[in-house]
């Protein structure tokens, strides 16, 4: 609901409907609708960023590959990534929402910047290449243009490969 139709869209009536409980039953397990959004809100945290980070800490590899696993596994999970999307835009108007984005946001750049680090010693550089790799992981979601005979893949490949010297 969250990632269709933004915070407004979650509606405990709905949720309990599509649960099969009742609307009190509903309470029994959140205090109000503020806890349930603040629930949510804490399992995306805990998915999309201490998951991830401890699963790309688990399964090792270079840098290069750490960096790759972490991006396929936050922007391109056909789940996350529209929960992620919605929450940058309620952030946009709730700033509990956006403080909460902030700190997920710096720990994914920490990971950027940490890995980008061990192949890249200016640490002007370092930030510059993880920025333009968390806009880009952001960003090519929303970008509609066409790349001449290049599929937006290739395109994306490139782009990795200039990031990651690769």
């Amino acid at each position: 609901m969250l990632a269709s139709g933004g915070p407004d869209a979650v509606r405990v009536e709905v949720l309990a409907k599509r649960l099969g409980v009742t609307k009190g039953g509903f309470y029994g397990s959140f205090a109000d609708r503020d806890a349930l959004l603040e629930a949510m809100l804490d399992t995306w945290e805990r998915e999309s960023t201490d998951e991830v980070l401890a699963r790309v800490e688990r399964e090792g590899g270079d840098p290069r590959t750490r960096i790759r696993r972490a991006g396929a596994l936050t922007f391109s999970n056909h789940r996350l990534l529209p929960i992620d999307l919605a929450v940058r835009d309620w952030a946009r108007r709730d700033e509990a929402v956006a403080a909460r984005l902030r700190r997920v946001d710096n720990r994914r750049m920490g990971l950027l910047r940490e890995t980008i680090g061990t192949f890249c010693a200016d640490p002007d550089e370092v930030e510059a290449r993880s920025l333009i790799a968390f806009c880009v992981a952001i960003g090519e979601h929303f970008l509609v243009a066409d790349h001449g005979d290049r599929t937006r893949a290739e395109v994306l490949t490139r782009v990795t490969a200039l990031i990651l010297d690769a």
